[in-house]
């Protein structure tokens, strides 16, 4: 039900995010990921797979997790304001304490710091010891964060010289749905601006 509502009203950022989607599975083997922000929670809305044999199933449509555990996740808190941050870090301090024992909020102020810094966002296996991941925040035309891009894998695929290369095809496809999603509100508002009027039918008299 939650991934079916959150689909239907964020139809338009799944759909602009295909491509891209598609386009970074296919260049790096690996999975990737459309999130989306819910309250004080990220939702994975849309998993691509990559080809590469041995995967990291750590993350699937539909999961939810807190805002700043997993790359996606992490990108979209730290989009947000410090007092922002604070809030959803207070929201969600008992269901991290209670099911994110190894992550403690300590640690999440710390990677959004990190994440700002860099540009970036960078999951080393806070989850699952072995599944990492990297992601970017999507903005809106107005700079407000609407979602973000991930990519995730075994360790082994997630050194550093790689984690440049992902990111780098994260961030061209970040401006790539970016750029989509400015043209798709402008096209909107056009059309709110300039309906097309049905031609008026004249009776005739009987």
């Amino acid at each position: 039900y939650v991934l079916g509502s959150l689909a239907s009203r964020r139809f338009g950022l799944l759909q602009v995010s295909m491509e891209s989607l598609l386009r970074l599975s296919k260049k790096t083997e690996d999975a990737s990921f459309l999130s989306v922000r819910r309250d004080t929670y990220s939702v994975c809305l849309y998993r691509e797979e990559g080809t590469y044999p041995v995967r990291t199933h750590a993350l699937q449509a539909g999961f939810e997790h807190p805002l700043g555990v997993g790359a996606g996740s992490l990108a979209m808190l730290a989009a947000l304001p410090d007092e922002e941050v604070e809030a959803v870090l207070a929201a969600n301090d008992a269901v991290l304490k209670s099911d994110y024992p190894m992550l403690p909020v300590e640690q999440i102020r710390r990677d959004v710091e990190t994440t700002r810094a860099n540009g970036y966002s960078l999951n080393p296996g806070r989850i699952v010891a072995n599944s990492w991941g990297v992601g970017v925040v999507l903005r809106s035309a107005d700079a407000r964060p609407v979602g973000a891009l991930s990519i995730a894998a075994i360790d082994s695929r997630m050194q550093p010289a790689r984690q440049v290369e992902l990111v780098g095809y994260l961030m061209q496809e970040a401006t790539r749905v970016e750029e989509r999603l400015a043209q798709m509100f402008a096209s909107r508002a056009h059309i709110r601006e300039h309906p097309i009027l049905k031609p008026r039918t004249r009776r005739l008299s009987q």
